[in-house]
């Protein structure tokens, strides 16, 4: 799914209303419906709904929604600012629905009279994609007053306040909100973490904008969605054997973190990899044995990796509880000079890298990082927040030539030709020590299986948001592992094979 700009969206609308046999106030009226019907089949017509409209055509789209739901028996008040200026089509759907005797209209002033019952509904259709500057005013008091009452609240395409493409500033007045019902796509700032914390569960629904636009038109941002990793998953043949699906070399683990070798080794071998080494310290070798009896143990070393002997032609991924002990700087650090093939980096080996900047030029073009926020700060620098952040790593993906997994609650793959693509898997149950060991092992072994290092990184962070969503579902996420996650894995590939398989 393409994730387009404001200014995109506002192009798209423009393009449906020309090129279809559709008015702007009917799309108005198609966005609406929309709206009222998500509203109808998730609440009763016993919560009355109040809903709080601006001039533009988010507050059309209240408007119409306000119809709407009273013909479906709702309750329904509306607070606007009586004398505002309105667009052509706000203004159209404000006259319906003062016309309409069991809807009550009341004014922003009046706000602090009213006592809202404890069963009733705020929805947010005050301003749209189109706001570029931080509300102040009397709006501004309305959604101050509006934030602090304890009930559900939902926000029209974006909760007020909050800018569709940029950070929007510390100092903003945003509409907090439990669902948003957004039309068509995403927009990129609610995929942030300093954004998205305002929209609650997110809802994408489809308003009838133009097939032909969304398929021409250009973008950097995508999102990570089934259908694309339908079009990247490889389903395996019957006629194959082991070889078929790559040889992998995890290296991994020092003492007293021999665990994340094993997490990393076994999301490999889950993840298909037809032959698996792990190229650990002997301290872990009865545990890795033990633990994973597929992988083939190759010792680096007494309690550290130091020396770095890999099996001919394997992809390797490196990084999980490697320690950063000099043996193992220096002999990693010379391996990176010798060797030319993409590898998957993590955990250690970027810490590694970050202590000796000038081996960040050293890392095989086409190779895949995975650095949390803090290792990513370490590589290349602190960043004022989750957007500067991003556009650090496009620039340095395009630089260094390599795909930057850039880990966080919606993950972002950065290729080295500028496309960003966001992952919606996964949830908070994964914040614990081991889920990156995990995804390592993933991509790694995905890269393995002749998957492009781009599709791998791209399938390989949903594989791994979609085992932790299924190991929450079964757990919860307080109580799920990331071993948990890794058990899942096996459920995603059936769950892949059962929507692929009608098809062939």
């Amino acid at each position: 799914m393409k994730i387009f700009s404001a200014l995109q969206i506002k192009k798209w609308d423009a393009f449906t209303i020309l090129n279809q046999p559709i008015s702007s106030v009917q799309l108005m009226e198609n966005a609406a419906s929309s709206c009222a019907n998500w509203l109808e089949e998730n609440y009763s017509v016993h919560h009355p709904v109040i809903i709080f409209c601006g001039s533009g055509n988010n507050g059309g789209d209240g408007f119409a929604i306000a119809r709407l739901l009273y013909h479906k028996g709702f309750d329904v008040t509306l607070f606007n600012n009586p004398n505002s200026n309105y667009s052509e089509n706000a203004l159209i759907n404000f006259q319906r629905c003062k016309d309409i005797t069991g809807i009550d209209i009341l004014d922003f002033g009046t706000l602090n009279q009213c006592v809202f019952k404890e069963n009733s509904i705020i929805i947010d259709a005050l301003f749209g994609i189109g706001v570029n500057r931080n509300i102040e005013g009397e709006t501004a008091d309305v959604i101050f007053f509006l934030n602090d009452l304890k009930l559900p609240k939902v926000s029209i395409d974006i909760p007020s306040g909050l800018m569709a493409d940029e950070i929007t500033a510390e100092s903003a007045v945003i509409f907090k909100v439990d669902h948003t019902l957004t039309f068509q796509t995403w927009k990129k700032s609610m995929l942030h973490p300093e954004a998205g914390i305002f929209c609650g569960e997110i809802h994408i629904l489809d308003i009838g904008l133009s097939e032909e636009f969304s398929a021409e038109e250009l973008t950097p941002d995508y999102l990570i969605n089934d259908l694309l990793i339908e079009n990247i998953y490889k389903k395996r043949s019957e006629f194959s054997h082991k070889g078929t699906y790559g040889k992998t070399n995890i290296v991994a683990g020092s003492f007293g973190k021999i665990g994340a070798a094993v997490l990393a080794t076994i999301a490999t071998l889950k993840s298909g990899s037809g032959i698996t080494f792990i190229l650990a310290p002997k301290c872990g070798y009865e545990i890795l044995q033990t633990n994973c009896p597929e992988a083939m143990f190759v010792s680096g070393g007494e309690n550290e990796v130091a020396n770095f002997d890999f099996e001919e032609n394997a992809v390797i991924g490196i990084g999980p509880g490697l320690g950063t002990d000099s043996d193992t700087e220096s002999s990693f650090l010379q391996f990176l000079k010798t060797y030319e093939k993409s590898l998957v980096i993590d955990a250690d080996a970027l810490n590694i890298i970050s202590k000796n900047p000038a081996s960040l030029n050293q890392i095989p073009k086409h190779s895949i990082i995975t650095p949390h926020p803090k290792e990513f700060e370490r590589l290349f620098g602190k960043t004022e927040n989750s957007f500067e952040r991003l556009d650090l790593a496009i620039k340095k993906a395009r630089e260094l030539q390599i795909y930057v997994v850039l880990k966080d609650h919606h993950t972002q793959v950065v290729t080295p030709d500028n496309q960003v693509f966001y992952n919606i898997t996964g949830n908070s149950g994964m914040a614990k020590g081991g889920s990156g060991d995990a995804l390592l092992g993933i991509i790694t072994s995905l890269l393995a299986q002749n998957y492009s290092p781009k599709d791998a990184s791209i399938f390989g962070v949903w594989l791994h948001g979609k085992a932790g969503d299924f190991a929450a579902e079964k757990f919860s996420k307080e109580a799920m592992l990331p071993s948990d996650l890794i058990e899942e894995i096996g459920t995603v590939f059936k769950y892949l094979n059962k929507k692929i398989l009608p098809k062939n």
